[in-house]
Formats: C-alpha cells, structure tokens, sequence
C-alpha cells in the first residue's frame, strides 16, 4: 500500500506571509490514550497545549505537559553552528531562525516530518508517538550534504495540567538525575517521571541549567488568557548525525524497560504498519487520497483512557477494552454526544466494528437514570450527565452499528440499559427531562444548566438556554421509539406496540406543533420561556435526516430549501440565520465573547452530515451535487490543523477555522459523507 502524504505549501517568496503560515498552522499525532504532542509547523509555542510530550495519566493526573520543546542546532566541520529552533519572545517579537531555514513539512501516513536547508546540507525530522504509551521519538536524518555533523537538542519544560496556566509554577524544585545514558526528569516522590535518552552516533549530555522566561504564548493572549511563561532546561544533547546514521531523541514516562524494548526505528517501523493495516481494514473508497488521510485523522480520537479500564469489571468480564473518544484536541475529553455522532463515520466507515462495539457497551456500563454520560471531566472516571440528547443519539449509534454488523449479541446485552433509557424519559428523569403526556413531546430544562448540544455557558450566564420542547430533541426522541418498537417487536410485541404508539402521538404532535407557517420552516423550540422560538437554526433538519424522519414528507423541501438559502455555507452550516438579532458573523476574542457567537451564527463542520443526509433523501440522483457540498472542507485541511478538520469556522467570509484545531465529528461526518457520496 502507498503512503499517504500530504504536502504543506507555503508562501516562498513573501517572508511576512511565510513566517505568519508557519506560525498558523499547526500538526497533531496522538498516542491513543488522549495523550498528544502538537505544535506550530515552525515550532514555536503559541498554545497551552502545545508541546512534543503531553502525557495522558490515570486519575487524578489527566493529562500533562512534560516536555514542551527543544532548541536545536547543527555544528558543521568547519566549526561554524547554526541554530534552527526558538520562540516567540514578550510582545510577540521572533527569535526563531528556523523559519529561515524549513524549506518543507508533510505528513506521510499521518506522521509529520520536516525539512531544513542549512549551508547545503538538507536535515529531515521526523516525529512519531507509540501506541497505547506516553512516548515520543524525535528522529533526524542527513538527507544529504555534509557526510557528518554534530546536532545539539535542549529540552525546555514546564511540568504542568495540560490545560493550565502558561504562568503556572511548579511547586517543588526540578530533580535532574543521570546513570550513564539514562537521563530523569521530577519533581518530587509523587509526580511523574520524564525520561531523556539519545540514540545513534556517539552522543553526551552537558549540564547547564537554565530558565527561559519570558515566552509569548501568541494564541493565549489572543483568547485573553495569560501569554507569558517560564520554560526549565537541565542542559543539551549532543550526538553525532552521519548520512548512514539516524540520530533520535526520546522523551518518555514509561519505564527504562519498556523504552529498551522497543527503540525509535523499530518504534516509527511499528506505527508506520499500524497505520497501513487501520487503511487495509478501512472501506475500499477510503485506503487511498483524501479519504485515507481522513482515515488516518479519526485514529486520533479514539482512545482506551489512561486508567479508566481499572473502573469497570463489567468490561473485562465481557473481553472488551474499555474504549471512547476525545471530542476534540485540545481541551476536550470523551463527550457522550459528540461520541454516538460521530461512531459511524470514526469507526464503521473505518472498518473498526470491533472497537465500535467496544465503546458502545463502555457507554452502556454508565447508564445513570435512564441517560449517558455528557463528558468525563478531565482526571475524572465518573462522568457528567447533565445532557438531553446524548442518550438518544445513543439509539441512533446502536442502529448504524447493527446496520453495518448485525451484531444482535451486543442490543441483547445493552437492551437493559436501552429500555431504562425509553422508560426514564417516559416517566421523567433529571434535568426536567420527560415527555409531556399531553401531547408526547419531550421537554427538557434545569435552571442553570445548558442541555441541548447547543451548550454554551460562561459563569451563571446559559448563552442558549432553549429550555422546553427543542425541535431536534423531538426528531430524536421519535427515531428512538421506532427503533426500540423494531428491536422489541418479536421478544416483547406488547411493549412494543405500546412504543408505537408513543411514537404516533409524538409524530402528531411534532408536526402539529413545531410548523412554521410565516417561515416555511421549524420551529427551533415550542413551549419555550419565551414561547414559540422562530429562530432559524439547523436543528430542524434532523427531523428529516434521522433513519426515521418525524415530518411530515411534504415539508420536507421547503425546510431543506431554507437551510440551503440561510444556513449553508462551504464549511458546513450556520448555527443561526444572519438578520437574527443575536447572529454573530465572527467568533474571536476573550471567552465571554466567544461563547456569546458559539451558536449564534458560528459555523460546524459536523453539520454538514445532516444536510446531506436530507439533501439525498429528497434528491436521491442527485449525488454529486451533495458530493460538492465538502469541496470547502476538503479545502480546510490544509488550514489550522493540517491533516484534520477543525471544530468551527466564522459565518462570513473568509469563514476562517476556530475553536479545536481538530474535532472528531467534524472528521466523522466529512468521512461519512465523502465516502456516502464519493463517484
């Protein structure tokens, strides 16, 4: 099988326009625990987030910055240094000579590698985490040039949470320790442990502590967050780099044994064949071209949570490994919602029925009063619950999961659960979730609390409350109905006749109730705080696109025709129509602000799915007209965090990406739709 690349290109005749590319855009590889190291593609930090190690551990811990970035440089024969790393100092100025000498970054088969030209000679670097560890290898390679140099690597750090402060101090002094090449990194008895180690030409460790001070976090700032840090060096590598000898840098928190098994050729030979085998296994339309670099992109979310296993014996009693997936890098955990929306496009269109199954009875093991989990917090193994729909869209992955495996042993094992679901929100469960037994429409809302996946929140302040009866609630409340009367009709007809007709009332009442005359469209929410809500939204589609659509067919096109006209753009769709007097065109400055336009107007990728959906149920031969749909997101991916999809973009043109530079149902429904529509 081939190798998947993807060439980054960058402006070679405008320094200005280069050197801003290079501190835009941004790489991710992650190490299937929800660990990752990411940075920008000239390596300054201008995230948090940013980092070559950022470790996943078990709770209390999460996840953690342990190694932050290098300063590297290249000694030649004649005795001349030139140094190719650095950072964005104090008010943004650049002390970086690395971007004066990259001259190419790719990803091939996911993995990212870079280039450098320096007085001739030409220096590849090559990045690759291992598998199920917290684990990085830093290789370089004399592509050609000088026959021998001497490359000189300091590690920089800041032990911290992942998602603190760039200003935050450790409280207890870094401990440096070495025996022979082995080199340790702590701050105490209890904390974790970074371990240094230099492999290939004849290599030394030079000690000179030393503290960098005034680095500029340039995207902190810009978010209104502190954007000034202290970076902790012990001292530099030096080793030999000959054109027959790779040399490798690797940080590490597992043990010296493990790190000797497996040393960084053999580490990148490894992952390079994991990654070839997740394309062998993937749908035949999706092993080469864009499609194969969405498959190697959904490999980032999903995960085994570093300890979380411990948790549940259910799971081992069953032979599963316990599964789920980050809803997002950087700053997202494992999302109910964002999970069973995404499970088809990130593991059934991917060939990963095993590991779909995997997170769906992981899920299953949560259920708490007849709902799923809306998030594990960070370091946490009990989850959140306070969500409407997530339980739903659950049905919805079951569904797609039996369609594409028939796996009927799985929905005998989670039926419990499933009916506990069904009767919960019949009766009533938390958060003022149930139906109403009037009209069977499902209400939902709490004081103070953000339910529908519409959730943003600053302090007391619930940006889109939509506390009543919200439209896509109901369009998924009606498609698990019907399900569950499928899935019971033959072991339980009467339950499942009484399901059916809980469903009948819903479908009356929802087309009754929720059709907007004066706008040709839905309501976003009937018997609301306010009232009716008339606001334009795309929620209304799912009342077409799910397996069982709640409108009535004759509403279908004027509903499609207006998401069309109001809400499509080429990155996906708007939250809110413009004219709205709460649309925002842009989503930009501190988090107040950008809560305040996170659904009102701000575009999501992950929308497009449904669009589609419905575009193709009401124009079933038209495909290619709905395969043109994702040119823009096909376009994106050389945009923000290249390779993946980001969680957002702005209403209005340039529609410039936001949010998380890599969201898993923005990469799910891309990879769906592409391969549901591909020629």
């Amino acid at each position: 099988m081939t190798t998947v690349t993807r060439d980054f290109h960058f402006d070679r005749h405008d320094e200005k326009a280069k050197t801003r590319q290079l501190l835009e855009q941004e790489w991710l590889l992650t190490n299937g625990l929800g660990g990752y190291a990411s940075g920008t593609v000239c390596g300054a930090l201008t995230r948090r987030y940013h980092g070559l190690l950022i470790a996943a551990f078990p709770s209390p811990l999460g996840r953690m910055v342990m190694l932050n970035r290098l300063t590297e440089a290249i000694r030649f024969p004649d005795g001349s240094t030139v140094r190719f790393g650095g950072d964005q100092r104090e008010g943004g100025r650049l002390d970086f000579e690395g971007i004066d000498y990259l001259t190419g970054f790719r990803l091939e088969d996911g993995l990212p590698v870079w280039r450098y030209k320096i007085q001739g000679s030409v220096i590849e670097k090559q990045l690759v985490m291992v598998h199920k560890q917290n684990t990085v290898h830093l290789i370089y390679r004399l592509v050609s040039g000088e026959q021998k140099v001497r490359l000189k690597l300091q590690p920089y750090l800041q032990f911290r949470p992942h998602d603190a402060s760039v200003d935050q101090v450790v409280d207890d002094p870094y401990m440096f320790t070495a025996v022979q090449n082995r080199y340790q990194i702590s701050t105490g008895s209890h904390s974790p442990q970074l371990r240094l180690v230099i492999n290939g030409g004849r290599g030394n460790f030079t000690l000179e502590e030393k503290q960098s001070t005034d680095i500029f976090y340039d995207v902190e700032n810009a978010r209104g967050y502190d954007a000034l840090g202290t970076l902790w060096t012990a001292g530099y590598f030096a080793v030999d780099l000959a054109a027959e000898q790779d040399a490798a840098l690797t940080a590490s928190t597992e043990s010296w044994e493990t790190l000797a098994a497996l040393p960084p050729e053999a580490a990148l030979a490894m992952e390079r064949e994991r990654r070839r085998l997740l394309l062998a296994a993937a749908d035949p339309k999706a092993r080469q071209g864009l499609a194969a670099e969405l498959v190697l992109a959904t490999d980032q979310f999903i995960i085994t949570p570093a300890g979380r296993h411990k948790d549940s014996v259910r799971a081992h009693a069953m032979g599963d490994e316990v599964c789920t997936v980050i809803a997002g890098y950087h700053w997202f955990t494992d999302w109910g919602r964002d999970t069973m929306i995404s499970l088809e496009g990130l593991t059934l269109a991917t060939g990963r029925h095993m590991e779909a199954g995997w997170i769906l009875r992981t899920f299953a093991h949560y259920v708490r009063n007849g709902l799923i989990p809306n998030l594990f917090p960070e370091g946490h193994n009990d989850g959140l619950y306070h969500t409407a729909d997530a339980s739903l869209w659950f049905f919805h992955a079951v569904n797609r999961y039996l369609s594409h495996t028939g796996d009927d042993a799985t929905l005998q094992m989670i039926m419990p659960q499933l009916q506990q679901i069904i009767d919960k929100h019949l009766s009533g469960t938390s958060f003022g979730i149930g139906v109403d037994p009037s009209d069977g429409l499902l209400r939902q809302g709490a004081e103070g609390y953000q339910l529908t996946w519409m959730d943003a929140k600053v302090g007391d302040w619930v940006v889109t409350p939509r506390r009543g009866k919200a439209v896509e609630l109901n369009a998924l409340w009606y498609n698990a109905l019907r399900l569950m009367q499928q899935w019971t009709e033959q072991d339980d007809p009467a339950y499942s006749r009484q399901l059916g007709s809980f469903a009948e009332q819903t479908c009356r009442s929802f087309n009754s109730r929720f059709w907007y005359p004066e706008g040709g469209y839905l309501y976003d929410l009937v018997d609301g705080e306010q009232g009716d809500d008339d606001a334009c939204r795309p929620n209304q589609l799912f009342a077409i696109s799910l397996d069982h659509p709640v409108l009535d067919r004759e509403k279908w096109s004027p509903v499609l025709e207006t998401v069309r006209k109001r809400l499509l753009t080429p990155v996906g769709l708007r939250t809110l129509a413009p004219g709205h007097p709460d649309y925002k065109p842009t989503y930009h400055g501190d988090l107040r602000a950008r809560d305040a336009a996170y659904h009102q107007g701000t575009v999501w990728p992950w929308l497009i799915g449904t669009f589609i959906d419905s575009w193709l149920k009401l124009y079933p031969d038209q495909v290619p007209t709905a395969h043109s749909f994702l040119d823009g997101l096909a376009r994106q991916m050389n945009h923000q965090c290249i390779g993946s999809i980001s969680e957002i973009f702005d209403a209005e043109k340039p529609y410039l990406p936001k949010g998380c530079i890599a969201q898993a149902w923005s990469v799910a429904e891309m990879l769906r739709c592409w391969l549901k529509t591909a020629p």
